[in-house]
């Protein structure tokens, strides 16, 4: 699985279906949740879509803004355990 791919899927998945605004040009490392583009229970949809797409279980500890509040953030935590 390719970087450019994951983050590809993942900006379509936030900016359409969370965000609700498919052109919004979402930065990489924008907080999603601390800028209030989404809630905290959104990052759980965030959570199914990795596993769903890309076959990464994302642990309930890992959903959290600390650990999953960028684009980049995201991306990183998808990989680690794709590679």
């Amino acid at each position: 699985m390719q970087e450019a791919e994951v983050r590809a899927k993942l900006r379509a998945f936030i900016t359409k279906e969370l965000i609700r605004n498919a052109s919004y040009p979402l930065d990489d490392a924008e907080g999603v949740c601390s800028s209030g583009l989404i809630d905290s229970f959104a990052l759980a949809e965030i959570g199914v879509f990795a596993e769903q797409e890309f076959g990464v279980y994302i642990p309930d500890p890992d959903l959290t803004v600390a650990k999953m509040d960028t684009l980049n953030l995201m991306v990183a935590r998808i990989l680690r355990d794709n590679r």
